[in-house]
């Protein structure tokens, strides 16, 4: 009879006790039984946090052997895979290999199925037997290895008419588009800093839809390649070049994108430090800046607002929204050059 543990997974925290896994330092990736509420996956890829895997692979100084030791030694003494500085994780895509006794017949899943995880690897058990393959260009790291999923933890079984890779790619943001469709209304000014990311493109189309003929979605890119590219894909009425990190600067431009009005939203989607300003100086007192970046510092976001008089709705990047996956499939299914152009970027 299998042991039962807690259903956030507290049982497999080592320490410090009495912390959910993600604030744990340490948790418990031993594989060889389970308890009677999680479910035990094989692995095959990992889609690092874009914040987590730029962080890693410019301190390795864009070394591939010592990338791959970076992030074998980060699971090994953590027993998940979360990045010590930008505190990030990702997600993984694998196949079902066990289920605990206590979910079997309760879940929609079965042994063999092929699934994403949803929740951060931030949090999830993880025992990486060997890395196979790192693809820095995507943040991809090819893996055999092993994850747990607690009775609380989300996922989504692979669809039929995607190849995994593409399937992986745009699950790993999914809570970008989705929680774009919730915050934006018809009318909308949007600005949308890192817009030629995967995100960030995403975001872009959501925002597109959710605007309809009276609105304004303008996204900030760091070169004018990135900047026509969406503009050829019909993805923003305005694309400017600049860096997020550069308030001043993406300030003025923006505006001018605007017609000199501030903006109803700003989506924050870049994954480097120190672009808090930049999403928060454009947007109009009462309007909403959607921080969903892993690089945010958001006690810098909170008193950088304070200090520049933004009175300020400020929405921490939930990976998680319902539906979120679902939302997230359907923009690819809609959009079929959008699809064709992750194809030929991400598999």
């Amino acid at each position: 009879m299998q042991k039962k543990g807690n259903k956030y997974g507290t049982h497999r925290v080592i320490e410090p006790k009495g912390l959910l896994t993600q604030a744990a330092k340490k948790i418990d990736n031993n594989m060889d039984e389970i308890y009677s509420n999680e479910i035990l996956c094989d692995v095959s890829a990992l889609n690092i946090d874009s914040a987590s895997f730029t962080q890693i692979y410019e301190a390795c100084e864009k070394d591939l052997a010592r990338t791959e030791q970076m992030i074998l030694d980060i699971v090994n003494e953590r027993g998940k895979m979360q990045n010590p500085v930008t505190g990030s994780g990702g997600m993984f895509i694998g196949t079902v290999k066990a289920i605990g006794e206590d979910l079997q017949g309760k879940i929609d899943l079965k042994v063999g199925d092929k699934i994403a995880s949803l929740v951060s690897l931030s949090l999830t058990p993880l025992k990486i037997n060997k890395i196979k393959a790192i693809h820095p260009e995507i943040d991809r790291v090819d893996v055999d290895a092993q994850a747990i999923l607690f009775e609380s933890g989300l996922y989504a079984k692979l669809p039929d008419d995607m190849s995994e890779e593409l399937a992986l790619a745009a699950l790993d943001v999914a809570g970008a588009p989705a929680q774009t469709a919730k915050l934006v209304k018809p009318g909308d000014s949007v600005l949308i800093l890192g817009g030629a990311g995967k995100g960030g493109m995403m975001c872009c189309y959501e925002a597109m839809k959710r605007v309809g003929p009276t609105g304004n979605v303008v996204a900030l890119v760091i070169c004018q390649e990135d900047a026509d590219l969406l503009k050829s894909m019909n993805l923003c009425h305005h694309a400017i070049v600049g860096s997020a990190t550069e308030p001043v600067d993406v300030l003025e431009k923006s505006l001018a994108a605007n017609g000199g009005k501030e903006y109803d939203i700003s989506i924050l989607i870049v994954n480097v430090p120190a672009c808090e300003m930049s999403a928060i100086l454009p947007v109009r007192d009462n309007g909403t800046v959607y921080c969903f970046s892993m690089a945010t510092d958001f006690a810098k976001a909170a008193l950088g607002a304070e200090g520049c008089g933004k009175d300020v709705t400020m929405v921490i990047g939930n990976g998680y929204t319902k539906d979120h996956a679902a939302i997230t499939l359907a923009e690819l299914r809609e959009n079929p050059q959008l699809k064709e152009y992750f194809e030929k970027k991400y598999l």
